[in-house]
């Protein structure tokens, strides 16, 4: 008999490993020592999803319902999720003594969103040993906060969870109120963001500030990934500062400090994270609005976070420029960026305002609320971000499952998912061009 050889394509392999980790960890949560009262097949699904793309949207209380191996089962789908599926594959590979063969390579190169094959592996190692070294070290911090005040046993647990959850952009919190009833702490504060940061930054910047040190040497993408991150961050923490500065329902008993601090937790969490120290709906509209488009740009490539990413949102923005200034070519940092960039980012951006509009369109007929909170969920799952105007728990079933696709197309990305069913064809003939009318 032959042997039957099934090669499947990188991003069907990835996007195949998602499904399979989802339909595991449903499982997992549907075993009775998982949760304090039974929910139900989809409750479970949606959690995983939320927890396996790094969301942190929740249908159900994560604290109340989970028990504490539930929430064990969370977490290790988080840590999963967030570094990478194949990353841990190749980890185990590595530790087992196995070989990484050039397909395997190939399989991490795509999950890390890397440009080359070349040291891919030993990316993914410095990647696990960062992460594990940032995420203790913030639980070491963590603790002198809450050991004090939910005991030792309590108190370390609660700061491994959040560490884990932050420093992955998830968002998950084991307190109902997210991070409300710490939004006055300046140690939380500082901790939660700047591990959202460092998550969400790309583990790529991080290797390469490690190795290259001085900012003149670094690649264009850390270049770009660093002074967008901070540019952005500081107009985001202005406005929403602006648009809430003495807003009674949103920043009630803060002092002009604490609301200051507020809009920069605000400003940090959503572009990745979904972390919150006020009340999302209570809010005002400008300040939603402005985090819906924090939520659709995103994080940086090779990344814990969602959305079309950072860079992605850079480069297509530096494409209208250069139309409108009817330059040759885009350059930043004194390095040309190809054309073929920007229509990948064009594709990226199309592609998923197409499907976050059908998915605002299905939610506006299922779910009676106002348009406002259904698009805002819809963003934060695109965004794999997890804010959420008080909404997640009354999504009817048909609402659930738009926003469990939204997350898992979020984390996985269009692209990903347009390669994983898409076949290559090859067009032998070749017409010829003429103008069309635009604008």
């Amino acid at each position: 008999m032959k042997r039957i050889n099934i090669r499947m394509s990188p991003p069907r392999v990835l996007t195949l490993s998602f499904i399979m980790l989802s339909i595991i960890g449903t499982c997992l949560l549907k075993l009775p020592i998982a949760t304090t009262t039974s929910i139900s097949w989809l409750d479970a699904l949606f959690t995983t999803v939320s927890a396996c793309t790094v969301t942190g949207l929740g249908v159900v209380d994560t604290g109340k319902v989970f028990t504490l191996f539930g929430q064990c089962v969370i977490l290790t789908l988080i840590q999963v999720g967030g570094l990478g599926i194949m990353s841990f594959a190749v980890l185990i590979a590595i530790m087992l003594g196995r070989k990484i063969g050039l397909q395997n390579r190939i399989l991490l190169q795509q999950a890390l969103n890397q440009t080359n094959i070349g040291g891919v592996i030993r990316l993914a190692k410095a990647l696990f040993l960062f992460s594990f070294t940032v995420e203790c070290i913030a639980t070491f911090i963590l603790s002198f906060e809450w050991v004090p005040k939910y005991g030792i046993a309590k108190g370390v647990y609660y700061s491994f969870f959040h560490s884990i959850s932050a420093f992955n952009n998830a968002g998950f919190s084991v307190w109902s109120d997210n991070l409300m009833s710490h939004s006055h702490s300046i140690l939380v504060n500082l901790v939660i963001s700047s591990l959202i940061i460092l998550g969400g930054i790309g583990f790529t910047v991080i290797v390469d500030i490690k190795r290259k040190k001085n900012f003149k040497n670094l690649t264009l993408h850390s270049k770009l990934m660093l002074s967008s991150t901070l540019i952005v961050n500081i107009i985001a923490t202005i406005f929403i500062f602006i648009f809430e500065f003495h807003n009674s329902l949103s920043m009630r008993g803060f002092t002009p400090f604490e609301e200051g601090m507020a809009a920069y937790f605000q400003a940090i969490s959503t572009r990745t994270a979904g972390f919150n120290t006020v009340d999302i709906s209570a809010l005002s509209k400008p300040s939603l609005l402005l985090m819906m488009l924090l939520m659709f740009i995103g994080a940086g490539s090779a990344s814990t976070g969602g959305g079309i990413k950072l860079t992605t949102f850079l480069i297509m923005f530096f494409g209208v420029f250069k139309f409108l200034q009817e330059q040759d070519d885009i350059v930043v940092f004194k390095k040309s960026i190809k054309d073929t960039l920007i229509v990948k980012s064009l594709t990226i951006t199309i592609i998923s305002i197409s499907f976050i509009f059908f998915a605002i369109l299905i939610l506006s007929i299922t779910e009676r609320v106002p348009l406002l909170m259904s698009a805002f969920e819809v963003f934060s799952a695109f965004g794999t971000v997890g804010l959420s105007m008080n909404f997640t728990p009354h999504l009817t079933m048909i609402g659930k499952t738009i926003i469990i696709f939204m997350m898992f197309f979020g984390k996985m990305g269009p692209l990903t998912l347009a390669f994983s069913f898409a076949r290559k064809k090859n067009r032998k003939i070749k017409y010829p061009n003429e103008d069309i009318l635009t604008g």
